[in-house]
């Protein structure tokens, strides 16, 4: 029997791993590509940035598939007319966001890029839905119970009540991304197993007159268990990223209580941070 372990935070708020050319993350065989980019030497954007923001467009366009190696970087500079510390940086720009990864004995090669998520009371599904990553749903459990004493206090339940379990495994591009548990109290929304592989479940609350207005949510880190990582397609022991979330609508109702597991390797959340 798989046991999903959810929770285990490690920070609170209020609000690539290299694939190699056989493995099934990757989607073309590793293929060396030259490159020419037009730069223009009078813009006061970087070279560097001329050259990252040039690649990105390729890679996220599909031009330059994952799989896809870059030249040698000796080679690439000397192509482009650019000293190496300038290439350097264009490539470390796109190492840090996921789309670019060096591997020893292959060199700088294109990876699946990670699904960059802001923090906002937002759905996963929408979400991905918005950035053509191609959402499905598996139900793994769907029931209506008693849930544990320190759901129901979150979810301010009075002793007996009952409320929805749902546990999902969701898929970005047909690839495994997310294991996430819900409970949400069963006066709000009538659900089923059917409509929630189809629908975010934002979607529905939304459709049923729910009015999100407000998160607290906790985000950290822990490694997947022998049976998390074999539903998600990691090894064992891979980093997962962990997210709890209690959800409250205009009149301050708690509506939703979640805790969601991600792959490290697929996933990252995103911060905008004032001064």
């Amino acid at each position: 029997m798989d046991v999903f372990i959810f929770g285990q935070q490690c920070f609170r708020y209020t609000v690539p791993v290299a694939e190699s050319p056989h493995d099934p993350g990757t989607d073309v065989p590793v293929t060396q590509t030259p490159l020419s980019i037009p730069l223009d030497r009078a813009s006061p954007v970087p070279l560097y940035f001329q050259v990252a923001q040039e690649l990105e467009r390729r890679i996220l366009g599909g031009e330059m598939p994952p799989g896809t190696r870059l030249e040698n970087e000796m080679l690439l500079a000397d192509r482009l007319g650019l000293s190496r510390p300038t290439l350097r940086r264009a490539i470390e720009y796109l190492v840090d966001r996921g789309l670019l990864v060096r591997k020893r004995g292959v060199g700088t090669q294109v990876v699946r890029p990670r699904v960059r998520r802001p923090v906002e009371l937002s759905s996963l599904y929408d979400d991905l839905d918005r950035a053509g990553e191609r959402p499905r749903t598996d139900v793994l459990r769907f029931a209506v119970e008693e849930p544990p004493a320190a759901v129901a206090t979150i979810l301010e339940l009075a002793p007996g009540e009952h409320a929805y379990v749902i546990e999902r495994l969701r898929y970005a591009r047909d690839e495994p991304l997310a294991l996430m548990r819900n409970h949400v109290p069963t006066d709000l929304v009538r659900l089923d197993e059917a409509t929630l592989s189809e629908h975010g479940l934002y979607q529905l609350l939304r459709a049923a007159g729910v009015r999100l207005k407000i998160a607290s949510q906790s985000i950290g880190a822990r490694n997947a268990t022998a049976a998390e990582a074999r539903v998600l397609g990691e090894g064992r022991g891979a980093p997962l990223l962990t997210m709890d979330r209690t959800v409250y609508d205009d009149v301050g109702r708690v509506v939703e209580h979640g805790s969601h597991l991600y792959r490290a390797s697929r996933y990252s959340f995103e911060l905008t941070l004032t001064g």
